[in-house]
């Protein structure tokens, strides 16, 4: 009963002096478990040993060595989870508040860490529960711990259009772009010639992180500000085009294959 009472002091006490020491919540948690299990089992293993119960302690360690097996084979997955929710735990490859998305393309906001699971708050709203192992053992992607993100723009303008001007507008519209990061500048690539335009992206360096995640918002907001930019200077974004070829070669346009037709209709007819 006194290391009972003694391991759970101990547990409140060290979670509180971690806190105090700013060290994470989980990890707090996860130690301060530590030395209470460490306590309490010192404690029974005394007890048995004051009793002279010297072989009952050999055989109780023995047969628990025995079940820790077996619980090993019989609860792997959930074994896998628990050492990859201490490495997540230590390490932190991402951290409550921060923005990833796993190997299967589940997306949105860390809300909880544990030793079993990571809560993920999806941008629709549901809450996903991420079992452990998948983090650790699969690659995922954690778009704020660089504090930056990259917004791309892909764009098309018309083949009769100035491209030097379509250049200089576009990068001027994409510059007055809320949250946009003033040391990295905007560019813009060429990417090749499409069916019915010439493509280009435009690139954006944006400030993301846990505090400041405009993403989306100041993606729209470049799309309208080009899209102004270019009704304001008569720049063109095409609509697919087909160019239709009617004859057997190519090349031929619909009001030469009719002439023909009718030509070689009317000498059939002369010679009827």
């Amino acid at each position: 009963m006194l290391f009972l009472f003694l391991s759970r002091f101990a547990e409140r006490f060290s979670k509180k002096q971690l806190l105090k020491i700013h060290l994470d919540e989980t990890i707090s948690g996860f130690l301060s478990r530590l030395i209470f299990l460490a306590i309490l089992v010192g404690g029974v293993m005394m007890c048995l040993s004051i009793l002279n119960l010297t072989g009952t302690v050999t055989s109780i360690l023995a047969g628990l060595g025995i079940i820790g097996l077996a619980l090993g084979f019989a609860f792997q997955d959930t074994a896998a989870n628990f050492m990859s929710g201490i490495y997540i735990t230590f390490q932190q490859p991402y951290a409550i508040g921060d923005v990833i998305e796993t190997h299967d393309g589940i997306m949105g906001n860390v809300v909880d860490i544990n030793l079993r699971v990571t809560k993920v708050k999806t941008f629709d709203g549901p809450m996903v529960y991420v079992p452990n192992r998948f983090l650790f053992q699969e690659n995922f992607t954690n778009y704020t711990e660089e504090g930056r993100r990259r917004i791309r723009v892909d764009v098309g303008v018309s083949y009769g259009e100035d491209l030097e001007k379509v250049e200089r507008i576009a990068l001027e519209a994409a510059r007055d772009v809320p949250g946009r990061i003033g040391d990295e500048d905007v560019s813009l690539f060429w990417k090749g010639f499409g069916d019915s335009s010439i493509d280009f992206s435009v690139n954006i360096w944006l400030e993301y992180s846990r505090e400041n995640r405009a993403y989306i918002s100041a993606k729209n907001q470049a799309i309208k500000n080009i899209k102004k930019a270019f009704d304001d200077n008569d720049i063109m974004i095409p609509f697919p085009i087909r160019t239709l070829d009617f004859g057997i070669k190519g090349g031929v346009q619909l009001h030469e294959q009719v002439d023909k037709s009718e030509k070689i209709r009317s000498m059939g007819t002369s010679k009827g």
